[in-house]
């Protein structure tokens, strides 16, 4: 297996740094590049009462997400596990899953290394999975990392 690139997607909760160690693990172990993705997904304004008296400005919500991606994502190149690895950050809009297998496509990366929220029943119907949504479309090979809670 040639591995030259691998795409990390992060949504900077806890469950997704357990991926981390898995992906820059083996981007030493191949020479790779590490290529730290966080996707913006657009916000949609609910329908229905709402106890504010004026909208939202989701405008403001989306660019307020974006500078914070914009801060949060280079902290993953500084940590100890990235130590000497070439890192990349890549920032995009749209659907988390569809957008993971947009990129890994664009990049022609050899492989993605993907966390696992493990959600299941009712919160994976109001939510779905990316990651089974990445695994299934994705051009390349997928590594789903479970936190250990899940284990």
């Amino acid at each position: 297996m040639n591995i030259r690139s691998i795409l990390l997607p992060t949504d900077f909760s806890e469950c997704a740094s357990h991926a981390l160690p898995a992906a820059a693990s083996l981007a030493r172990m191949y020479g790779a590049r590490l290529i730290c993705l966080h996707v913006v997904e657009p916000i949609v304004p609910t329908v229905g009462w709402t106890p504010v008296a004026e909208p939202l400005p989701v405008a403001d919500i989306s660019e307020q997400l974006e500078n914070s991606a914009t801060r949060e994502l280079p902290k993953i190149a500084q940590c100890a596990e990235c130590d000497g690895l070439e890192v990349e950050d890549v920032i995009t809009h749209g659907d988390a899953a569809s957008e993971i297998v947009r990129v890994s496509k664009e990049r022609a990366v050899d492989m993605i290394v993907i966390s696992s929220h493990g959600r299941t029943g009712f919160g994976r119907m109001l939510f779905g999975s990316t990651a089974e949504s990445v695994v299934r479309y994705a051009p390349c090979p997928v590594l789903v990392v479970k936190p250990p809670y899940l284990r």
